[in-house]
């Protein structure tokens, strides 16, 4: 892929690599390319960052045909650069794009285009002890017009921000509302992919859960209200009676990289793992007869998100006394192990940026 570079004049000053937070500060440059009817992908370049023109009758600000990803980049302690299992982000992009009617980004353009713009960031990568740079490719509608139908250009851009330790002060478990009222998925619409509208529509029970003293929703499936699904903006995983509960991939749930990792790491240390359906009565029941040993969320950015209490209607079950179980700290202890380098990728994930 031809990339034109456009320079910047005057480079940012680096933010403090210890107090970098989560999507606060934004690099020197982002990578954008366009897409039409007639010419394909073209124009691919590396800019400074910056805004985005765009006329108010911008189909995507009517129409939200968007889709992103989230992945980051590791500064190994040799100061190598690397990225974990870029391919499935490209892959996920591409079905999240065939669902809202959007061309595809070849998945060796998408890797390309994140590589490139990684290597000339590659000063923004952090070196402090958890910190990353995540990256955040999305696609939209630039097509100036109304009317409900697939638009006839599109812009692909990537942005990076340097993030410090997700849980800066540790890994503590958190509070989870069973949401039974809202829901956020059903088969055949678009939980799956990873589209703006899932996360705005998501808010109202995040709101609700801030209310009543939780930190993050679990939502059940969108037919029964009875099958857990996903925890907020991660899927999630039970450890009951020694075995591994997760919700299947049918379509309502997001295809996690680290779900999907996790559960290969889990089957190699010999757990069996249960991509079922799993109602919230018997989660509850597990929560109360101590078959319950652990509970956590898994995602991009976190990793892995010990749950602590789970509540439900007038009903509240404590996981593993409110502390991180043994499981949990090894799941995350192993594949942060790999993203960083300190362990060996037996498994082929990470791919160097050079």
């Amino acid at each position: 892929m031809d990339i034109r570079f456009e320079k910047r004049e005057h480079l940012q000053e680096k933010p403090d690599q210890k107090n970098l937070g989560f999507g606060k500060h934004f690099t020197d440059y982002m990578f954008v390319m366009d897409w039409d009817k007639e010419q394909g992908w073209h124009d691919a370049a590396i800019v400074p960052y910056g805004g985005i023109p765009m006329d108010p009758a911008t189909m995507v600000l009517h129409y939200a045909q968007e889709t992103f990803e989230g992945m980051k980049a590791y500064r190994t302690a040799e100061g190598k650069i690397q990225l974990f299992r870029p391919e499935m982000n490209a892959r996920r992009m591409i079905k999240s794009n065939e669902r809202l009617c959007m061309p595809g980004v070849p998945e060796e353009m998408f890797v390309e285009a994140v590589k490139a713009l990684v290597k000339a960031q590659e000063d923004w990568v952090p070196s402090e002890p958890g910190t990353s740079l995540y990256i955040r490719p999305f696609m939209f509608a630039t097509e100036a017009s109304l009317g409900v139908h697939m638009a006839k250009s599109y812009k692909f851009v990537i942005i990076t921000t340097p993030v410090g330790a997700y849980y800066a002060e540790g890994i503590n478990p958190v509070k989870i509302l069973v949401e039974d009222e809202y829901v956020r998925a059903v088969k055949g619409g678009t939980g799956f992919t990873k589209c703006g509208g899932n996360y705005a529509s998501s808010i109202a029970g995040q709101v609700k859960a801030e209310k009543m003293g939780c930190t993050q929703v679990l939502w059940l499936d969108g037919v029964h209200r009875k099958y857990v699904e996903e925890v907020g903006t991660m899927n999630i995983m039970f450890k009951i009676a020694g075995e591994i509960y997760t919700a299947p991939l049918e379509g309502t749930v997001l295809p996690g990289v680290t779900r999907d990792s996790l559960i290969h790491i889990l089957r190699d240390w010999g757990y069996k793992v249960n991509e079922t359906h799993l109602s919230i009565d018997d989660l509850m029941k597990a929560g109360h007869d101590g078959t319950l040993e652990e509970a956590f969320g898994t995602g991009t950015a976190a990793v892995v998100s010990p749950v602590g209490e789970f509540v439900y209607k007038d009903d509240s079950v404590i996981v593993n006394d409110f502390k991180i179980g043994e499981l949990t700290q090894k799941l995350y202890d192993t594949l942060t192990g790999i993203q960083w380098g300190k362990l060996e990728d037996k498994y082929g994930w990470t791919t160097p940026v050079e």
